[in-house]
């Protein structure tokens, strides 16, 4: 359903607001007005003080779509709209679309025509579909040095927007984007990019506005960010902090990225048990500001040297007396965890208890911060995200075509050599038995088909013990539970593989003994493929190494390798048959 809107026409803006308690899906509008003859009303999609008002209503409504009218006008346009027939050009769409980036401007019939080929600006709307890309208008305004209409700019863009944005400028207009905002609005932009492309940016700031910037952002992504820096460049920010923030820095620091000490946040509440609720509430009302920033579900309640002892909800402030003792009220007792609990510890935790935080304890109980569920599920999305770079052969994280060519070639180089050296082995098989292969040339068909049905069994052995890994099903150390249990597996898939395979060969060709050398050597490969699948992660996990990154590699070298020899073996022993 869309809604039809005629700027300019008494009344049009209070039918505006009617229309949208109908939410329309979007707006129509013809900037000549109706096409059969001369408008009373025509306008301009860029016009600041006439229509501007209305989009801010639609954006506000969530309508994102705005279908505008321009052209099919009669062929004697120019006698018949005198005074409106300029309004079907299309020179008003650019501002309009990069002021209101929110909003999605279809432009009907292109502008002027009365038929027959397109012409002039209206071809080159045609053929440009984006007037102006938004990267383009943010870099003129960099260029401009007015920090107001870079900051108005990038309040009309979401954060994925944001991020796209950002990610087109040169490294010098990314640096002079953050240095012309002010500390809080460059910290809302570091917000909306990735951590690996925004380290990049502030690496490149002097130490002293890194600080002030990352001064502005919750601790743990303040932890995030200097954790993906060099340690001298860290260091060096650090230095400049204040002295109460840089003591909290490197102690978040100091825990492994996927711990609840990596993970957790210093902006929580806590208070002595001897304090009343009136204590709370005058604390609340004097340092509201600094609050209003701070996701409180709890309030944590600890002895003077900051042991946790308990814990009090929100809803339990509201009806007790004023006067009322915060150890009388509270939850002895509450939920913890360790900063060095896992990554799986605390999303089972989590999944288990349906709170908004859980608090982080040293090993004296000392209160060191708490642990959002959301920044737990976060977490888990980075591990996924980091896992299917490593299968797919990305070593070092995130990899984005922003950033420097030579830097994202060394990541790819660095496991593609690798994999020569790999493969090589592998054709060395081949190499041992090109006599053998020469005399029953049928067998290369089927070599690449024994190799790649075995590891696509292996990579799912591989799947499974990663995952049963992730929820801690299994333990490094289980391996004969796990070599039973895939060997049992591979056995019957083998067999079954095998068969099929093997029949195959034989209908082709309609030898029987090519049909048995195919059909065991696939078998025989699927049960070391399947059996290997299932222990490469949990030894890589013994070893410390990341079994996304090294299990894929190993395992298909591993298959290639015994295919081609069970192929080639089983085909030597009965060459005399083939």
């Amino acid at each position: 359903m869309h809604a039809l809107f005629t700027p300019g026409r008494p009344g049009w803006m209070e039918d505006l607001e009617r229309a949208i308690a109908m939410k329309p899906d979007a707006w129509k509008g013809y900037t000549v007005g109706m096409p059969s003859g001369e408008s009373k009303w025509p306008w301009r999609l860029d016009d600041e003080d006439l229509v501007y008002p209305a989009y801010e209503k639609m954006v506000k409504a969530g309508i994102t779509t705005v279908c505008i009218h321009k052209g099919l006008l009669p062929s004697n346009y120019k006698q018949r709209m005198p005074s409106t027939w300029q309004y079907g050009n299309v020179d008003d769409v650019a501002k309009a679309a990069c002021d209101w980036p929110q909003l999605r401007f279809l432009i009907y019939h292109s502008a002027i025509r009365s038929g027959g080929i397109p012409t002039g600006d209206q071809l080159n709307l045609m053929e440009t579909a984006t007037v102006e890309k938004p990267w383009e208008q943010l870099s003129e305004l960099l260029a401009t040095g007015d920090p107001q209409q870079v900051q108005i700019f990038l309040k009309n863009l979401s954060p994925a927007d944001t991020a796209w944005v950002v990610s087109r400028l040169t490294p010098a207009e990314q640096n002079r984007l953050l240095t012309l905002l002010d500390p809080k609005d460059a910290a809302e932009v570091i917000e909306d990019i990735p951590d690996t492309q925004a380290s990049e940016i502030i690496e490149e700031l002097q130490p002293e506005q890194a600080a002030a910037i990352l001064a502005e952002l919750d601790s743990d992504h303040i932890a995030d960010l200097l954790g993906e820096l060099d340690e001298d460049d860290a260091n060096a920010i650090i230095e400049q902090m204040e002295p109460e923030e840089a003591e909290e820095a490197r102690s978040f620091l100091q825990y492994e990225e996927d711990t609840a000490g990596g993970l957790m946040i210093s902006e929580f509440l806590d208070f002595h048990s001897s304090q009343t609720i009136q204590d709370v509430l005058d604390d609340f009302q004097a340092n509201r500001d600094d609050y209003a920033g701070y996701n409180v579900q709890y309030l944590y309640v600890t002895d003077r040297k900051g042991h946790l002892e308990g814990v009090l909800r929100m809803r339990d402030l509201l009806f007790p007396a004023r006067e009322t003792s915060l150890g009388s009220l509270m939850i002895r007792t509450p939920f913890r965890v360790f900063a060095d609990a896992s990554l799986d510890d605390l999303r089972n935790f989590f999944e288990e208890h349906d709170l908004f935080g859980v608090p982080v304890v040293d090993v004296n109980n000392r209160l060191l911060g708490v642990v959002l569920p959301e920044a737990v599920e976060e977490a888990n999305k980075k591990r996924s995200d980091r896992q299917f770079l490593g299968f797919s052969g990305i070593v070092g994280g995130e990899e984005f075509r922003s950033m420097p060519l030579l830097s994202r070639s060394g990541r790819r180089l660095s496991w593609l050599s690798l994999n020569i050296v790999l493969n090589i082995i592998a054709a060395s098989v081949i190499a041992f038995y090109q006599d053998t292969l020469a005399a029953a040339i049928a067998l290369a068909v089927f070599l690449p088909m024994v190799s790649d049905m075995s590891g696509c069994s292996g990579n799912q052995a591989v799947a499974v013990s990663m995952r049963e890994l992730s929820l801690g099903l299994i333990r490094p150390g289980e391996l004969l539970r796990v070599l039973g249990k895939e060997a049992s597996l591979g056995v019957i898939n083998g067999l079954a593989l095998g068969l099929l395979l093997g029949g195959v060969a034989w209908l082709w060709k309609g030898n029987m003994f090519l049909g048995l050398v195919v059909g065991a050597a696939l078998a025989a490969n699927t049960v070391v493929a399947v059996s290997l699948g299932g222990l490469i992660p949990l030894l890589m996990k013994r070893m410390k190494l990341d079994p996304a990154l090294v299990s894929s590699p190993l395992l298909t070298t591993v298959t290639d390798m015994c295919g081609f020899f069970f192929v080639l073996s089983f085909a030597s022993l009965m060459l005399n048959k083939l």
